[in-house]
């Protein structure tokens, strides 16, 4: 049996359909089993970061772990406490969720955030594999309203490009990683298979839906105004400023073949995501 923590997020909930699909049992972990929608067959049970009973409870039984745990510079106990109960709960195989740039100086503490889960899952005894991907294409799902309306996108990233990736790539790839030890003791970076900017992303939404997009290039510090007013904590703050401008110097442009090492395939290119998602773009009348 595989349990999936963060499994009503953007990944947890693809990793959860996919193990479906391939008839794996499944659990599914989230902090409130009435809301979750899960396929048919997939058990669906309570788990909170913050109660410890509550995941060794649903990792009881549990052989493999996907586990997604850092929210914010906060974290870190959080990611630690989640491969403690793992292990004692006799889970043999751990997939951690991470993030690009982890590690890298030019970013800050942002580079840190995911750290001690990483060194926790590394040091942890059990097979372990670590996925870091970059920038996900579900984030410009943001843009939605404002191109439903007709409105410009805004850009917090320049003319800098990152190797956008499909969630459904990221994962399969877990997926693999999940139900097999031949991806144990790896750590993959994982992108998409082109370097994209903001407006590169824009350009390719206009031609996919027959209509200008345009953007507009958000300042860093109006950037740095909403996110406080939307009551993020300094270091948060701090930490995705410093994603941005590093973004924004081109230090992200990064692009591997892990993808297709673990499928087998080339990773779905921004293109394909948006056909899969155009109708989130697309005003009702149309």
């Amino acid at each position: 049996m595989i349990l999936v923590t963060g499994a009503t997020g953007t990944i947890g909930s693809e990793i959860v359909r996919q193990l479906a699909e391939r008839e794996v049992k499944v659990r599914a972990v989230t902090r409130d089993p009435g809301r979750a929608q899960a396929p048919e067959g997939v058990e669906v049970v309570r788990g909170d970061y913050t109660d410890g009973a509550s995941m060794a409870a649903a990792m009881a039984g549990a052989e493999a772990v996907f586990l997604v745990g850092v929210l914010g510079p906060e974290d870190a106990e959080t990611d630690r406490a989640l491969v403690d109960t793992a292990r004692q709960a006799g889970v043999r195989r751990l997939v951690k969720l991470s993030a690009i740039g982890t590690g890298e100086p030019g970013l800050g503490d942002f580079s840190t955030w995911h750290l001690p889960g990483e060194n926790a899952v590394r040091d942890s005894g059990l097979e372990w594999t670590i996925l870091r991907p970059t920038s996900f294409a579900t984030n410009t799902l943001s843009w939605a309203d404002a191109v439903r309306s007709g409105q410009p996108v805004p850009n917090l990233t320049g003319t800098g490009t990152q190797g956008v990736i499909d969630p459904r790539d990221i994962a399969a790839v877990a997926v693999e990683a999940l139900v097999s030890a031949k991806h144990s003791d790896n750590l993959y970076t994982l992108t998409g298979p082109e370097l994209l900017s903001g407006p590169d992303q824009a350009a390719i939404l206009a031609e996919i839906l027959g209509r200008p997009v345009d953007v507009a290039d958000i300042p860093h510090s109006v950037a740095a105004e909403h996110m406080r007013a939307a009551g993020m904590s300094p270091q948060y703050v701090e930490g995705a400023l410093a994603g941005q401008a590093y973004v924004r110097s081109g230090d992200n442009a990064v692009l591997t073949d892990d993808v297709e090492t673990v499928l087998g395939r080339r990773p779905y290119t921004y293109a394909d995501w948006v056909a899969a998602n155009v109708a989130a773009f697309t005003p009702d009348r149309e």
